[in-house]
């Protein structure tokens, strides 16, 4: 296939298989190569048959030496199509510096954000990218040698939101002879052969190896990718459900449930966490499955609390839940607050303690405790935890470190550091958890030191 007759009847199946919409503005990426020439010439070609308003948008990374001469070819060539163009220049290796990016992806990125915010302006709700067969073998290579998990295997899907990929299932031959039956003219991109690049290297030297095993490895490949993205198309939904099953929002942060975590089979549960971290992400690049991975030994090691920092997100195991963040949680403020008297305390991390004297015992709750006013005379002080404590709980055999009490009640360190404790003579009141075990009140004792926590 490569007549224009075949490139016309391959974008037609290519609207109807994908139920594209009709009289709408599509936004060519046309980078002046061969494999972008090829794609605006068949839609524009192929425009009238359902009435589409084409448009071609052009970034000059300003990389390489010729870069202007792209920029004049591509001028050229839209105005002989009465095509409307857009041109931008962005210093890609000084914006990718500031990013702390690559190269590629930084160009990769660069170019994605002109092209949305092109077709935004120009009214396109479609965006057209030249991606052929070729490319798709070469990106599911790519990303089965940096380890990939099977979702980077589906590689480029022929329609992703605005972006659609017409060529996908045609070869780079077959393109080159849509060009030369046409006599289409295109420019050469010298960095294409530049063996720095990744891709470059898988291109010219991995996928010519393996073809002399399969002469088909291309077409296997690219089919190989399609049949992925049917199943990850199927995988989503079910990871959706899972998700929203395991999923535990607390105070807006995303905690999941180690239990049913655990109970997903391991295929699945691998899909949801990774979703999760999307999640608190935003996306999912820079992830791989070695950190899917890191987070399964999270969930089954031994230690009931630990954490670990992946790229762009932090998570921690809190006993039986898995708590995930873009970033660590800031730690707790250290306080110390005299109470000179009845009234109330406003604690830092929110709520109050309120402080009252009363005539007799009135009973107590895991938010309220009592001691005789002589046991437990003002001036009090109202703190937080600091290594070395020691307190000794209700009906327990003897002191302990608090550290340890904290343990064995599960109190997640993130909590332990704003628990208030309320101290006079010793520990008296680790507030909501525990009161001490000296000094409790008895049927008809009185006058009565009563301290109540107020949530916020």
């Amino acid at each position: 296939m490569g007549s224009e007759k075949d490139f016309q009847q391959e974008l037609f199946d290519f609207w109807k298989r994908h139920q594209l919409p009709e009289g709408v503005g599509v936004l060519v990426a046309l980078s002046g190569g061969g494999d972008s020439v090829a794609l605006l010439h068949s839609l524009r070609q192929f425009a009238p048959r359902f009435s589409l308003h084409l448009q071609a948008a052009h970034l000059d990374h300003a990389i390489r030496d010729e870069s202007a001469r792209d920029v004049d070819f591509v001028k050229r060539l839209c105005r002989q199509l009465d095509v409307p163009l857009t041109v931008e220049r962005l210093d890609v290796p000084q914006l990718a510096r500031e990013r702390g990016q690559g190269l590629e992806e930084a160009g990769r990125e660069l170019r994605r954000e002109f092209l949305q915010g092109t077709a935004r302006r120009q009214d396109c709700s479609l965006i057209a990218l030249g991606h052929h067969r070729g490319d798709q073998a070469e990106t599911l290579l790519m990303r089965l040698v940096r380890g990939s998990g099977l979702t980077g295997l589906a590689a480029m899907r022929p329609c992703s939101g605005p972006f659609i990929r017409p060529l996908l299932t045609i070869s780079r031959y077959q393109i080159e002879d849509y060009l030369a039956a046409g006599g289409y003219d295109y420019v050469e991109d010298a960095s294409n052969n530049d063996l720095s690049y990744t891709r470059n290297r898988i291109r010219h030297q991995l996928l010519p190896e393996l073809a002399r095993l399969n002469p088909r490895l291309e077409e296997n490949l690219a089919g190989l990718s399609c049949r992925i993205a049917a199943e990850e198309d199927f995988w989503r939904q079910e990871v959706a459900r899972a998700l929203e099953a395991v999923r535990r929002v607390q105070g807006g942060e995303l905690w999941l449930d180690r239990p049913a975590l655990l109970a997903l089979h391991p295929a699945l549960r691998a899909r949801v966490l990774r979703q999760a971290l999307c999640e608190v992400r935003g996306d999912l690049h820079g992830l791989g499955a070695v950190h899917i991975e890191a987070l399964e030994k999270l969930l089954t090691a031994a230690a009931p609390q630990a954490e670990i920092h992946l790229p762009k997100a932090w998570a921690a195991r809190r006993y039986e839940r898995l708590w995930l963040r873009d970033a660590p949680p800031k730690p707790a403020t250290p306080f110390s607050i005299q109470v000179a008297g009845p009234g109330e305390v406003a604690l830092p991390g929110g709520g109050v303690l309120r402080f009252s004297l009363e005539a007799q015992t009135q009973g107590e709750s895991p938010e309220a405790v009592e001691f005789p006013a002589e046991a437990a005379p003002f001036p009090l002080t109202v703190r937080s935890f600091r290594p070395g404590d020691r307190f000794h709980p209700r009906n327990a055999p003897g002191s302990r470190k608090l550290k340890k009490y904290f343990i064995d009640a599960r109190v997640e360190r993130e909590i332990r550091c704003s628990v208030p404790l309320v101290e006079g003579r010793q520990i008296l009141w680790v507030a909501g958890l525990a009161r001490c075990h000296q000094w409790q009140c008895g049927e008809g004792s009185g006058p009565v030191l009563r301290v109540v926590l107020q949530p916020f």
